[in-house]
């Protein structure tokens, strides 16, 4: 039995919305994808193995839709999701201690002109080398996800910016695409990241503010 085999059943239509059938793996997707973001907005080290199985179902539903970058992406991830995973966990358990911090002009300067050049090379790759029907959404929501991917391996607030501006694309274009669950989840992974962005941005300033605090009530 070869691996298409054993991987067959996951493709098989669950259920039909909106008149499209809907996969085995794009509901496993929905479901470990909503999990994830969910933690990364409470900060839990867990979900970078949510997220790993998550990218796992990924490869396969993107895939399947000819969405090559994307796909291609979710194998990107499973390395970055082990690179955040150590990270986190190098600096403390549990929750992770690695503290949250804004991103400087400094890496700006690498990752902005990375992300667009990036994005330019994927669409011209999409476009010449595969049957590709978006090639530059495709490209553009790789290039973004893979900046807020570093970002939140390293805990920068600004991964929240990049992610919101990627769910933005990301929701329209799989509905183009007929994958309406997983452009629900989208929708879903959008008022997640507004919520992460809020409670990061408030543990960032009680962090910054602790030493003033402190200091008022001792005097």
């Amino acid at each position: 039995m070869s691996l298409a085999d054993v991987l067959a059943p996951l493709q098989q239509p669950l259920f039909t919305l909106l008149d499209t059938p809907v996969s085995w793996v794009e509901v496993l997707g929905f479901g470990s994808g909503a999990l994830c973001v969910w933690l990364v907005a409470r900060r839990h080290i867990a979900n970078w193995p949510v997220g790993i199985a998550n990218n796992l179902f990924f490869i396969l539903l993107f895939a399947g839709a000819g969405l090559y970058a994307d796909a291609a992406l979710q194998v990107v991830y499973v390395v970055l999701a082990a690179y955040g995973w150590w990270s986190w966990a190098a600096a403390g358990s549990g929750a992770g201690r690695l503290p949250i911090s804004r991103t400087g002009p400094r890496t700006w300067a690498v990752l902005a002109p990375v992300t667009a050049v990036a994005t330019v090379l994927l669409t011209l790759g999409l476009d010449r080398f595969t049957d590709s029907t978006v090639p530059f959404w495709d490209a553009l929501t790789t290039a973004l996800s893979l900046a807020a991917t570093y970002g939140q391996c390293r805990k920068k607030i600004e991964s929240w910016y990049l992610w919101i501006s990627a769910d933005l694309v990301y929701i329209p274009l799989y509905a183009h695409k007929g994958l309406y669950l997983t452009s629900v989840l989208y929708a879903g992974f959008l008022l997640l990241c507004l919520a992460g962005l809020r409670g990061w941005r408030a543990e960032a300033a009680t962090r910054a503010a602790g030493p003033a605090v402190r200091t008022e009530a001792v005097a």
